[in-house]
């Protein structure tokens, strides 16, 4: 699973990644965190705001940092 976040560094993008993360490993998920702030690399998955989560590609979740069940439903 790839594991995608789209943001330019700011707090809340930081606090996506560690989320996606930490629900990631207590589901024991085989993942890789790939973060990505290059704007126009953003813009390629049609984001317009930030953060954004992607799995495998597709986009879940955008402008906001989803609570801990939310992520385990996203990434499950």
């Amino acid at each position: 699973m790839k594991i995608q976040v789209l943001g330019t560094g700011c707090q809340k993008c930081t606090k996506l990644a560690e989320s996606a993360e930490a629900v990631a490993v207590e589901l024991g998920l085989d993942f890789e965190l790939e973060k990505i702030s290059d704007i126009n690399q953003i813009m390629a998955f049609g984001v317009m705001l930030t953060p954004a989560l992607a799995i495998d590609g597709e986009v879940k979740v955008v402008g906001k940092v989803p609570s801990a069940d939310e992520m385990k439903k996203l990434l499950q």
